[in-house]
């Protein structure tokens, strides 16, 4: 017995190949797996760090030579399974689970080293692939934004953003989930902005307002039109959400004085576009990352994955046809996942969320 597992073998070099079935707790049968364009691209052109550097997790550092680069044999972070056998009562059997194997057909999990978050009765599964990992990573931003204002004392989601002028830079999965849960969450404004017309016909859809940074100047446009004092203009938090370094560079140039932005961006090149003697160094502004391995310092443990992925699943029963219909763009068989990948990475296709199907 086997299950079969999406891998990159070498730069470009995309297989599915048998591996065999372990022993363990529980098993589940995937049902759908979501892709990340920016981690599991990176990957495919040999672009992700990891890659390139090994990363010591005790001191935080990227050096010496990557233990083993190639292959990478767990490609993705968005699936949706059902349990098909139990033997621990920590998992219901028959239930539909989140977890985060990669791209594969099956996994034999143990709740003691994997997050297994059920679904409830009434979410579309195919909408599960974003409870594990995504959904949490743009919760963590909100959280982030919060914990700026408010240290340790942060009780809700919205403490960061209720209110607030908030712009997300960037129409990717990532950065409407974000916008969605800005508005969710009480922001007085949530603009998007992005260059690409097809993202930003996305985010309207939405109901969500966009601008169009090649139509004037977005920094500009909203400091005119958000005045707290005569001198004080521009958004109180601005998510940045686009992995380019002239994106961050917008972000901090749409803030008002002393703002902070919450990164959710991956960066894998350089940062020549990023001006730190402009607006940063004369606004006296900030940069908080906000990526899902932390939560802010102090909030732990009540604030973790699991309230994340809880906060998540609120969000896609609130807005879940919505999101369904405008986000998920394509759902393919499994079995045509390496040549998606390659489309993808030789942008012969455009997808705001592609999800396998199984």
């Amino acid at each position: 017995m086997s299950d079969r597992n999406l891998i990159v073998a070498a730069p470009g070099q995309l297989d599915i190949v048998a591996e065999p079935v372990t022993d363990g707790p529980f098993r589940v049968r995937t049902l759908y797996s979501g892709i990340s364009a920016g981690t599991e691209l990176s990957f495919v052109k040999g672009t992700n760090p990891a890659l390139n550097e090994a990363f010591d997790p005790v001191l935080g550092l990227f050096g010496g030579p990557p233990s083993s680069p190639y292959p990478v044999r767990r490609l993705g972070y968005m699936e949706v399974g059902q349990v098909v056998e139990s033997r621990t009562p920590a998992v219901t059997e028959g239930a539909v689970v989140a977890m985060t194997y990669g791209h594969r057909t099956g996994w034999t999990g143990d709740p003691l080293r994997d997050r297994v978050v059920p679904l409830p009765s009434g979410l579309d599964p195919l909408l599960g692939i974003y409870v594990a990992h995504m959904g949490p990573i743009c919760a963590n931003g909100l959280l982030h934004a919060a914990a700026d204002l408010h240290g340790t004392a942060v009780r809700g989601l919205g403490d960061g953003v209720a209110g607030r002028r908030v712009v997300v830079t960037g129409a990717g999965v990532v950065g409407l989930l974000t916008a969605l849960f800005a508005r969710r969450h009480g922001a007085a404004s949530v603009v998007v902005v992005d260059p690409t017309p097809e993202r930003r016909a996305v985010a309207t859809s939405l109901e969500l307002q966009t601008l169009d940074p090649a139509a004037g100047d977005p920094a500009a446009i909203l400091k005119t039109a958000w005045r707290h004092t005569a001198d004080d203009r521009g958004a109180d938090v601005v998510f940045q959400c686009r992995g380019q370094a002239a994106s961050l560079h917008l972000a901090l140039r749409l803030l008002r004085p002393q703002g902070t932005v919450i990164d959710l961006a991956f960066y894998q090149g350089g940062a020549d576009e990023l001006r730190l003697g402009a607006e940063f160094h004369h606004n006296g502004l900030a940069v908080r990352c906000a990526q899902i391995g932390r939560v802010p310092r102090g909030l732990a443990p009540v604030w973790d994955r699991e309230r994340l992925s809880a906060e998540t699943i609120e969000l896609l029963v609130d807005h879940g046809p919505a999101i369904r219909e405008h986000l998920i763009t394509a759902v393919v068989p499994f079995e045509e996942g390496p040549q998606l990948l390659r489309d993808l990475v030789a942008r012969k296709r455009q997808e705001l969320q592609a999800v396998l199907k199984f």
